[in-house]
């Protein structure tokens, strides 16, 4: 087995803005953890730093005006057609050397690919990956270009079967955009029903169209939903729906904006929950791709992604620094002995009334995939 992890110090010293949610410094406390546990030593792991990519392999994702914008955006000018492109709100604000910065951190989930597809690589890891709502001529939701889209592309240029598994709170619309009608692809979002949370998207109804019909499949879960909840629709939906699409890569978008501390949701997972599906996804596929994503208690997605990294490697993570004054981990102080949460449990009438929300969901799906 050989692994990939990419990372670039460079690329986590880029800054959205002081107010802007999304911190690129989430990849580089993810690599401060692994190496105080361990996990990134070994002669079969290999530190990669991520490539740019060239405009041809963009193209596999985007449009030429919307790259053209983008670069114009990534040297500092500012017009009124970029809006067209959704760039210039909150969410996608105007920045320089965003173009540059994002080919970067798409060349790191095209190239992990490409080891997986040549035989070179088993897993590869790409935290600073995983842009998944951003469209063929549009940024969205802090995503300027689609890694996943380009990195499936690729592998279907080379005739394989991808099952795309999306375990951020938030749908990933984009990538579900680019292979709705396509049989190729199966993409799986568990997230935060879009009743309540953007992009608003990813309704049970949604589950393609054309040969790509029933290849969709969303599996949107009520706010509060805790770790119980989550793991039984993981277990009776996910788990068959990959195991009958067997696939020669699993892609895995691994954001952790799911966890309870996350500011800009509102389900109540702990890392546990975290640890149990990339664990259960590994066993799944003999190839995988995994990237970062969502996820805004930056200390706590480190936690998450340095566990996601140990298990796909099957290492036990070992802290160097335990026992000694001063090797206190990231994170809340409750918490500092340990990568992994304290359980937590919904309870009372709240858990029963989201048990019948997840329970109507997970029957559905069931009926409808014949699992």
């Amino acid at each position: 087995m050989h692994s990939l992890f990419y990372y670039s110090h460079e690329l986590t010293r880029y800054d959205f803005g002081p107010d802007h949610p999304f911190k690129p410094e989430r990849a580089q406390k993810t690599y401060e953890l692994c190496n105080r546990y361990g996990v990134l030593s070994g002669p079969r792991i290999s530190l990669k730093s991520p490539p740019k990519l060239d405009r041809e392999t963009l193209l596999l994702a985007h449009s030429e005006q919307y790259l053209d914008a983008l670069e114009r955006i990534s040297k500092g000018e500012l017009f009124q057609e970029m809006l067209q492109f959704g760039v210039g709100t909150e969410d996608n604000p105007p920045l320089e050397g965003i173009y540059e910065w994002s080919t970067r951190c798409a060349g790191a989930t095209w190239e992990g690919m490409a080891s997986l597809l040549e035989g070179s690589a088993d897993v590869a890891f790409n935290p600073l990956g995983g842009f998944h709502h951003a469209r063929r001529s549009q940024a969205e939701g802090f995503c300027y270009i689609n890694d996943l889209v380009i990195a499936i592309q690729e592998a279907l240029s080379r005739n394989a079967r991808i099952t795309y598994v999306d375990i951020d709170a938030h749908h990933g619309n984009g990538v579900q955009e680019a292979f709705y009608g396509d049989n190729r692809v199966q993409v799986i979002s568990m997230h935060e029903s879009g009743k309540f949370l953007y992009p608003f998207s990813g309704a049970i109804e949604e589950w393609g169209e054309g040969q790509g019909q029933g290849f969709t499949v969303n599996i949107p879960l009520p706010p509060g939903t805790d770790d119980e909840l989550y793991l039984d629709a993981f277990h009776r939906v996910v788990i068959p729906l990959i195991k009958d699409f067997a696939p020669d890569v699993l892609v895995a978008q691994i954001g952790a904006d799911t966890m309870i501390s996350d500011p800009l949701t509102d389900f109540m997972l702990t890392n546990n929950s975290y640890t149990e599906v990339v664990r259960n996804l590994k066993g799944l596929c003999g190839k995988i791709l995994a990237t970062g994503g969502g996820g805004y208690d930056i200390y706590r997605t480190a936690r998450c992604w340095t566990l996601a990294w140990a298990i796909l490697n099957g290492i036990e993570p070992e802290d160097e620094f335990a026992g000694l004054v001063g090797g206190m981990m990231f994170g809340p102080e409750m918490e500092v002995s340990s990568l992994h949460d304290r359980p937590y449990t919904v309870t009372g009438p709240q858990k029963d009334r989201l048990r019948r929300d997840v329970d109507n969901t997970i029957e559905f799906l069931v009926k409808r995939h014949n699992l």
